[in-house]
């Protein structure tokens, strides 16, 4: 059986309020886009995504999810029904068995849902996690009530929804535009569908408050890590002087195989060490001709990309330049907002600072400059 998941990020978020799509909010560093789409592949059980997306934003979607088993972005319409529509006749040729339909805003897919969901196929046409309601309900209009309304046998539909490919397709290509999910083509088709168990931890972000109470919920399921990174170059003449990514000036600069940025260097040690991921030399080795002289972020950039692959978040980072000269205080914002941004992270989880060794040493000779850095991240037991 081949299972292919659409994802569905087309929406807008009108409701959550803000300039951004809430499927492209940072939710513990990483967008909700991405969470998704890894929730849903977690098991295994889904062997590729077919993301659906507003038409100015394929390019941005697809470079959020690189590195994942998912097909090009395509554009959704001017409803969900329509976005489910376009993403499955973008599916036609590869013709799965099973389609799962899931809302990019959902972060979270427990454990076992998406085995509950295709189990359920194999007797039905259709298979939807659901949650019974709790709650009192009462119809109103406005801020009045006007009556209560009886609350045995309701449920609160989540995703991933799943259903027969070639069926889906056809009621798809049929009905009216207007339905609020996928099981409601089926319902109004006479075709049964069965509901597996939700789960409280399934939430659709929605409204202002959400975002946090997912990232709250998912944060103790974290481990902290920390790690730390010292280098050491040389100062030559001939050379730019290259520190925390940021060209200072000064007669020398310092020796290396690549740009030799001690700052970044140091600091792509403490997140490999931190992942228990070796040192910059073994990403990036030294005796490859395609490093010589290499702008080392670049390093930085891929040391953080390792934080995403293992679903961590960096809490901080923090970096000590050692030299006499050149003075590095009037450069640290600058710094700070280079490493800051190679990291994809607010300003304040960042830390550049220096110290001298008080003429002790080669640092205090002027004949080199040191740094040592240390993190903090957070990542999945």
């Amino acid at each position: 059986m081949q299972v292919v998941a659409l994802l569905m990020a087309a929406g807008r978020g009108e409701r959550l309020g803000g300039s951004e799509p809430k499927q492209f909010l940072p939710l513990l560093g990483r967008p909700v886009l991405r969470h998704a789409a890894e929730a849903l592949l977690r098991d295994g059980l889904v062997e590729a995504i077919q993301p659906v997306c507003a038409e100015g934003e394929r390019e941005r979607v697809d470079t959020v999810l690189a590195g994942l088993p998912a097909l090009p972005a395509v554009a959704g319409g001017a409803t969900r029904q329509a976005s489910v529509r376009a993403g499955l006749e973008a599916l036609e040729k590869q013709s799965p068995t099973v389609v799962l339909v899931h809302d990019a805003a959902r972060p979270v897919v427990p454990a076992g849902t998406v085995a509950a969901v295709l189990a359920a196929l194999e007797t039905a046409r259709g298979a939807i996690p659901a949650q019974p309601v709790a709650d009192t309900l009462k119809a109103a209009e406005g801020a009045t009530i006007l009556r209560t309304v009886p609350r045995a046998g309701l449920h609160r539909a989540q995703t991933p929804q799943g259903f027969h490919f070639p069926l889906l397709l056809s009621l798809h290509r049929m009905a009216p535009d207007g339905a609020t999910d996928d099981a409601a083509l089926l319902e109004a088709g006479g075709h049964a569908v069965r509901l597996v168990p939700g789960s409280e931890e399934n939430v659709k972000i929605t409204y202002p408050g959400d975002l946090e109470r997912v990232e709250a919920a998912m944060l103790p399921r974290l481990l902290p890590r920390v790690g730390t990174g010292f280098d050491v170059h040389r100062l030559v003449e001939g050379r730019p002087l290259i520190l925390c990514g940021v060209q200072v000036p000064h007669s020398l600069g310092l020796d290396g195989h690549s740009d030799a940025d001690v700052g970044l260097h140091a600091l792509c040690d403490a997140i490999y060490g931190a992942l228990a991921e070796g040192d910059i030399g073994r990403h990036f080795p030294p005796s490859q001709m395609q490093w010589k002289d290499a702008d080392s972020a670049a390093f930085l950039s891929h040391a953080a990309g390792r934080i995403a692959a293992r679903g961590g978040v960096l809490a901080n980072a923090d970096v000590t330049l050692i030299c006499e000269q050149p003075k590095i205080t009037p450069h640290a914002p600058a710094m700070i907002a280079r490493v800051a941004s190679l990291l994809a992270v607010p300003e304040d989880r960042v830390s550049v600072k220096a110290t001298t060794t008080e003429r002790l040493g080669f640092p205090g000779r002027g004949e080199g400059i040191a740094a040592q850095a240390a993190v903090s991240l957070l990542v999945p037991a």
